[in-house]
């Protein structure tokens, strides 16, 4: 299983409240589609146990410091980072654009990114696209996560 989020900004009860739920459903690996902010926020995922892949948002100005945190647990890159998870091509990107673009190629099992802090979930031919929503919940007053589950190709959205 594969804990995605999103625009974190900081919230760290709300990280704190995404750990446990990924931890008690038996997630492996973490997406972070971008926007923790600052570096400091990032530590707390490592308390997750489980391996981190994340983008660059638009909010994240500290790089370097985002980069020797999770640098130890992880690994976090410019937009678009795309690699093999169990069997699975995920490409990740912050931005919303970018990632129909990415669905478009018809290259991708999955396809997850952030930006908007709206959740979605959506298909674009044999793409699956997932928006985990805000994890942080400033914006709309909701926090929120998903679940990807790559033997079944299937997600969904949880409010934490």
């Amino acid at each position: 299983m594969i804990g995605i989020l999103s625009d974190s900004h900081d919230n760290l009860d709300a990280l704190e409240k995404a750990i446990r739920f990924f931890q008690d459903a038996g997630c492996a690996l973490l997406i972070h589609a971008g926007d923790f902010v600052a570096p400091f926020s990032a530590r707390v995922l490592n308390r997750s146990g489980c391996g981190l892949k994340a983008v660059f948002g638009n909010c994240d100005g500290e790089k370097e410091g985002l980069k020797a945190i999770i640098g130890s647990f992880g690994t976090i890159r410019r937009a678009p980072y795309c690699f093999f998870y169990e069997g699975k091509k995920i490409a990740l990107t912050h931005l919303d654009a970018p990632a129909g673009g990415l669905a478009a190629r018809r290259e991708y099992d999955l396809v997850v990114y952030g930006h908007t802090h709206r959740p979605e979930i959506r298909t674009a031919g044999s793409t699956l696209l997932v928006n985990p929503g805000e994890t942080g919940g400033q914006v709309t007053g909701r926090s929120t996560v998903a679940l990807y589950d790559p033997a079944t190709g299937r997600a969904s959205i949880h409010t934490l």
